[in-house]
C-alpha cells in the first residue's frame, strides 16, 4: 500500500511572512518567517514519521533541533530542574498521534499537555480537532506551531503552561492529552490534577507512558481527582537494536 504524505514543503501556503522585524516576538511570526526564527536559534534536522491509522500509513515530516543535548541548560536546571526533553521525538509520542490520527476531531476541542515538537498536535489537527498545545518550554510551542503549519498548513493555538499554577482561562476539553509526561514522581499528581480541572464533564483523556516513575502516582491520584480508566492497552515499540519499549495508553472519564 502506498504511504499517503501529508507533509507540505513550506512553498505551496499562498503567503510568505517575509523576515522578522526588530523586535518582534516569535508569537507574531507564522509559516515561512517563523521557520526563519527557528533556524537562527537552533541547528535543524528533519524527521520522517509514519503512522499507520486505520491500516493506512501517512507519513508526516517534521522539523526539530539537530542535538537536543546542546539545548541543556544549567540556569533552567537549577531553577527546576528542566531538562530539554520536548526536543527528542519520543515513541510514546508516536503512539499518542496514532490515537488523535484515528479519531473524529469535527467539532471537538483538544488539549496537548507537554507537547514537545508537535506530533500528537499535529496529528490531531490533522484530524479536524481545534487544538491547543500546551507546554513549559516557550521553544517546544514555537515548534510545534511550525510543524503543525508545516504538515497542515494551520497552527493550533498555542499557551504557555506550569502544571503548577494552570492559567485560570484554559478552560475545558472534549479530549486531554500527554505523551510520556509522567517521568518524574510528583508530575503524577500534577498531571491527573491538570486533567481534571480542563476536561469536559462528558470529555475523555488519554496518556502514553512508557512506564516512568510518575505513572502509578498518577493512576492513584486520577481516581483522587474523579477520574476512572476506562480502557488500558499495551504496544510494544522497537527502533533498531537500541530502543525496546512497551507503551501503555489508558483512556480515562470522569467518575
Amino acid at each position: 500500500m502506498t504511504a499517503k504524505s501529508v507533509a507540505a514543503d513550506g512553498t505551496n501556503s499562498g503567503e510568505s511572512h517575509g523576515t522578522r522585524a526588530a523586535g518582534e516576538s516569535p508569537y507574531e511570526l507564522h509559516g515561512l518567517a517563523l521557520e526563519a526564527w527557528l533556524e537562527r536559534k537552533f541547528v535543524m534536522a528533519d524527521e520522517a514519521v509514519t503512522l499507520h491509522a486505520h491500516d493506512q500509513p501517512v507519513l508526516f515530516s517534521l522539523r526539530k533541533p539537530q542535538n537536543a543535548d546542546l539545548l541543556i541548560s544549567e540556569e533552567d536546571y537549577v531553577k527546576d530542574e528542566r531538562l530539554p526533553y520536548w526536543a527528542d521525538l519520543w515513541p510514546a509520542a508516536r503512539l499518542l498521534a496514532t490515537t488523535a490520527l484515528e479519531a473524529d476531531g469535527a467539532g471537538r476541542s483538544l488539549l496537548e499537555l507537554g507537547c514537545g515538537l508537535g506530533l500528537p498536535t499535529t496529528a490531531a489537527v490533522r484530524a479536524g480537532f481545534a487544538v491547543t498545545s500546551t507546554d513549559y518550554y516557550e521553544d517546544s510551542l514555537h515548534m510545534t506551531r511550525f510543524n503543525s503549519w508545516r504538515v497542515n498548513g494551520i497552527e493550533p493555538t498555542a499557551r504557555m503552561v506550569d502544571w503548577r499554577a494552570l492559567p485560570e482561562d484554559l478552560g475545558q476539553f472534549d479530549i486531554v492529552m500527554a505523551a510520556d509526561v509522567l517521568y518524574e514522581r510528583p508530575y503524577g499528581t500534577l498531571v491527573a490534577a491538570a486533567i481534571a480541572a480542563t476536561l469536559k464533564p462528558d470529555g475523555e483523556a488519554w496518556i502514553a507512558d512508557p512506564g516512568r516513575s510518575g505513572l502509578d502516582v498518577f493512576l492513584e491520584q486520577a481516581t483522587v481527582h474523579g477520574l476512572r480508566v476506562i480502557s488500558r492497552e499495551e504496544f510494544p515499540y522497537a527502533e533498531g537494536e537500541r530502543i525496546r519499549q512497551n507503551i501503555r495508553r489508558f483512556k480515562l472519564v470522569r467518575i
